[in-house]
């Protein structure tokens, strides 16, 4: 979100003070969002073998589905650039608040899908062709996630709290990581592997599904930053996307 920089000094008077109440309360939600969004992410590499039988044909080799099945993996990855620019820029265009609540709902509902999602022996072809649609969507979310957040909480909190905060919000994001593995440790613990294939291998995306629009409805209850508010009131705001920019005035560095 490239115009914060220009207005940091607008809000001198407040960079150097102790964290609020309202600090916390921007920090705790920040934070407990990235931890579920990341949860949402990681979840489908723990149960990617489980997931390797039920969307492809059962007479596939087993290498040949396992590959298959992290290529739908990878290609959440291949998508968080695209979603870190589109996000990136219409949160400078109408408001951090907005795309920091949209990235988490853009996670949230392909979580909950991929949790419901018929397998290949119910849809056929279409089973793994939905399953990739849901982790492309999930890759553009985290991808504007993360600037996201960095950006929203480096607005609010004041400049001699940087560090906490932007380092609160990373130790939510790998606490996703951390929960994912403990929730795919339970699941392999309290159900039997017949059990797991069948149907327990959905609990943890549609627990992740609706705990992410949990989060969304809290996310609500934060404030837009001080600097995408000054940038409004100037009516300073982005207007064009600034990869275009960059390739129209700068195409030879860039190429």
């Amino acid at each position: 979100m490239s115009t914060t920089a220009d207005y940091v000094g607008a809000l001198s008077e407040s960079t150097h003070r102790p964290l609020t109440r309202s600090d916390y309360k921007t920090l705790g939600l920040s934070a407990l969002g990235g931890t579920l969004e990341f949860y949402d992410f990681v979840i489908y590499v723990f149960f990617a073998t489980v997931v390797s039988k039920l969307f492809f044909p059962a007479d596939m080799p087993d290498w040949l589905r396992m590959l298959q099945t992290f290529g739908i993996f990878a290609a959440g990855y291949l998508a968080r650039p695209v979603g870190g620019i589109i996000i990136a820029h219409y949160g400078d265009v109408i408001g951090r608040k907005r795309m920091f609540t949209l990235s988490i709902f853009l996670m949230a509902v392909p979580t909950l899908v991929i949790g419901l999602l018929p397998t290949y022996a119910a849809i056929g072809v279409a089973a793994p062709l939905l399953l990739l649609a849901m982790r492309v969507l999930q890759g553009a979310a985290i991808g504007g996630e993360m600037p996201g957040a960095w950006v929203f909480v480096a607005e609010h909190v004041p400049a001699n709290r940087y560090a906490f905060g932007v380092g609160a919000l990373t130790a939510g994001i790998t606490g996703g990581i951390l929960l994912g593995s403990l929730m795919a440790i339970f699941i392999n613990t309290v159900y039997t592997p017949d059990e797991v294939s069948g149907w327990a291998w959905r609990i943890p995306f549609i627990l992740g599904g609706v705990f992410g629009l949990v989060s969304v409805y809290l996310r609500r209850y934060l404030e837009e930053t001080p600097v995408f508010k000054e940038l409004a009131a100037r009516r300073t705001q982005a207007r064009e996307l600034p990869l275009k920019t960059v390739l129209r005035e700068h195409r030879a560095a860039a190429c």
